[in-house]
Formats: C-alpha cells, structure tokens, sequence
C-alpha cells in the first residue's frame, strides 16, 4: 500500500475504503460478525490508514477520511459484536477522531451511539448515558437518529434500576419512530426499522423484568427477517422465558436454536445463550427435560477462549 503522503494514493483509497464498507457490511448482515473478522484482519494488514494517528492524516482530502472514519465504524462494530470488545473500542475512538477531522457529524454520532451499546454490554450504564449524550446538538436531532439515541438511553437506564424512566423513553422511541424518517437522517440509518424497534423495546422491558409485555415483543423482533445480529433477539427472548419461568416454552425454543447455534456468527448472541444455558442447567426449579435440553444447548453454543479480546494473525 502507498504511504499515505502521496496524493494518488488517496484518491484510489477512498473507493477501495467504501467498497471495503460494503463487503464488510454484506458479510455481517449475511453471516454474521464472526464471518467478517478475517475481512477486517485482512484490512487491518494491508491498508495502513487504519492503524495510523489519525492525526497524522490531517491533511488528507475530506473524502479519503471520511470513507476510512466510516470503514473505521463498520470494522468497531464487527469486533465489538464478535465479542472483540477492548479492539472494538479502540476502533471506535480512531473513527470518532477521524470523522471529526473531516466534519463528518453523522458517522460521529453512530459511533458514539455505538460506544453507548459497547459500554452498556460491559455493565458500565453510566458511560452509556454519557456516550448517547453527546450525540446531541444545538439543533433537533434527525428523527432515526433522535430514535436510535432514545434506544441507548432507554437500555442504560434501565440498567440503573429507572423502571418509570426506561419504559418512558422506549416507549418515545416507538413513538418517534413512527414519525417516519426524515430528509436529514443519514444513510446508515437504514437498519433502524420495525423489527428492530420491536426488539429493543423488549429488550429493555426485560431489563425491567416485566416478562408479559417484554416477550410477547421479542418473540415478534426474533421471528421476523431481518439481518444475522439479529439472531441476538432471540437469545434474549431465551433470557426472558427463563426469567419468567416459561418453562415449556423455553424447552420448545431450545429445541429450535440448538441444532443451529454452532452457525450463529454473534458472539454477544452466543454468550447470551451460553450463560441462560448455564443458568436454566443450574436451576432446580426447572424440570429436568428442560434442564437437559439447556446441557444440549450449552455444549451446542461455540465456545471461546480466555483473553480472546484481540486480533491474532
């Protein structure tokens, strides 16, 4: 690859960098994060903008930094959704940094509202809240993304034990949702739709641990098309019936996931089976059927070494 001070360089970079953006995208959606990870240490390995000071690239053409600030934010949520945490973060603040170099705003606020999912996956809903609030602005936010920010707040605060306030603001995100999108919402708004909505709200009232509402919801986000991170919905749809003490229920959708788990490509969604696995093998209020099917799953699930957080060659 061309040093990064030669100006022919950059104009062949930035189409190489948003082709990149689509395959990357394409492996994801199609196979999951797992599958798109020898695609990123690919990248990594052959394109040194991407591992550069992002401030020693300040005198690069606008364009050239924005394609690699929103490859930067495609590879940062493959990692963090192949359980690549720690790498993903450090990703994340390379595609902040070089997205503000060039006044990409957009790409900026999906990386922090990427930031904000990472840090509330690591238990840490206080840095979530901070990462969603500085998204905002001196003007009303698009209405996607105002959505997507709703989303984040909703899901730290009910890690923080606000019932009211975590119901409160999923229920707007719905609510604005439907307000249909707006001419200022960017392009990479597009995942956020129906399904996904439906998804997150159940997700959230499971946090609460309000099992009524929050299933019949997530039974509806897993069952519908929709991307292969979605598969995520299920697992906590899986989460939530155990938690609810829908045994026979929960007995069925083990039936359904085992035989496909080892092919799911989300490591957040695998370690979400893995541990209602463990916990429903555990459990003795569970009949044994069911505690024996967890076993199944358990063993069924990939599993994934020690201090894997880091991109081996």
């Amino acid at each position: 690859m061309t040093q990064v001070s030669d100006a022919s360089a950059g104009v062949l970079l930035t189409p190489f960098a948003l082709r990149a953006v689509e395959r990357l995208v394409a492996l994801d959606a199609g196979h999951g994060a797992t599958a798109a990870v020898p695609a990123v240490r690919e990248l990594l390995h052959d394109v040194p903008e991407l591992s550069a000071d992002p401030a020693a690239l300040h005198a690069e053409d606008s364009d050239l930094l924005a394609a690699l600030a929103e490859l930067c934010e495609v590879i940062g949520w493959i990692l963090f959704d192949a359980g690549l945490s720690h790498t993903a973060h450090r990703m994340n603040t390379r595609a902040l940094a070089l997205a503000e170099l060039c006044g990409d705003r957009a790409i900026a606020r999906l990386v922090l509202l990427n930031d904000s999912m990472l840090h509330a996956r690591a238990g840490r809903p206080g840095a979530a809240l901070a990462s969603a609030a500085r998204v905002s602005g001196p003007r009303p936010l698009p209405t996607l993304v105002g959505t997507l920010v709703l989303v984040r707040r909703a899901h730290a605060t009910a890690m923080l034990g606000g019932h009211r306030d975590a119901d409160a603001l999923i229920s707007r995100a719905r609510s604005r949702f439907l307000d249909g999108a707006s001419r200022q919402d960017p392009p990479w708004a597009w995942w956020i739709d129906q399904a996904e909505l439906t998804g997150h709200h159940g997700w959230v009232l499971a946090r609460l641990h309000d099992w009524d509402r929050a299933i019949p919801l997530l039974h509806e986000a897993a069952t519908a098309p929709g991307p292969s991170y979605r598969h995520l919905f299920t697992a906590e749809l899986l989460a939530a019936l155990a938690g609810a003490g829908a045994w026979r229920d929960a007995e069925d959708l083990i039936a359904d996931l085992a035989p496909r788990a080892a092919s799911i490509g989300s490591v957040r969604t695998t370690e979400t089976l893995a541990r209602t696995a463990a916990r429903l093998r555990g459990c003795p209020a569970a009949p044994v059927n069911l505690r024996d099917a967890a076993a199944f799953l358990l063993a069924s699930v990939p599993s994934r070494s020690e201090g894997q957080d880091r991109l081996s060659r």
